[in-house]
């Protein structure tokens, strides 16, 4: 049928349908029409955007590196980074034995304008944080938490905010909301 969905996924939810034996929530229980997949992943701790589609070629059109999508990830981490620690996020850095691409990296100030999540996130009154924008070609399994690790910040929150020119604020979804997207919407991501 050829179906693009935009998912605003809340944290506590798996991008998969099946249950893995924790106790994360899957996709199964928001309602989605049959035979659609997620396109990527986001870990059970993140939120934000994810696409899920029944066309395997939009896949790997929006995956497949060489394409250069890019992925906008709104990153609250540990401690208030200096230009040096920035430049060598920009730069790449081996993570499990394989450098990084370049990617762009920018301290958001003011911290942008993510909804409260549920469970709060933790506060801790000696350990200041703040907001970075990481925008990635490539997605790794938990590349922007060991990103951030590596370079001694460690992730607190993490959301999606954009794929190509598509921004989930554009599309006015509530975390754990969906919506087919239009062709003017399937055109922001290369479609």
């Amino acid at each position: 049928m050829r179906m693009l969905l935009a998912f605003h996924k809340p944290f506590g939810v798996l991008s998969q349908f099946t249950p893995d034996g924790s106790p994360w929530r899957t996709l199964k229980e928001f309602g989605f029409p049959p035979r659609v997949y997620p396109i990527g992943r986001l870990d059970a701790e993140s939120e934000g955007l994810l696409l899920l589609s029944d066309e395997a070629t939009w896949t790997d059109a929006l995956l497949n590196p060489q394409a250069g999508h890019t992925r906008e990830y709104w990153v609250q981490i540990e401690r208030i980074p200096d230009e040096t620690t920035l430049e060598k996020l920009r730069q790449g850095l081996v993570i499990q034995g394989q450098k990084t691409r370049p990617c762009r990296v920018r301290l958001l100030n003011p911290p942008p304008p993510v909804p409260q999540r549920d469970p709060p996130v933790r506060f801790r009154k000696n350990v200041p944080d703040c907001w970075i924008s990481l925008e990635l070609t490539e997605g790794r399994n938990r590349q922007v938490r060991r990103m951030t690790a590596s370079v001694g910040h460690p992730t607190i929150r993490l959301f999606r905010a954009r794929m190509g020119s598509l921004n989930l604020s554009d599309l006015g979804l509530q975390a754990g909301k969906w919506q087919p997207l239009a062709k003017e919407h399937m055109a922001l991501l290369g479609l």
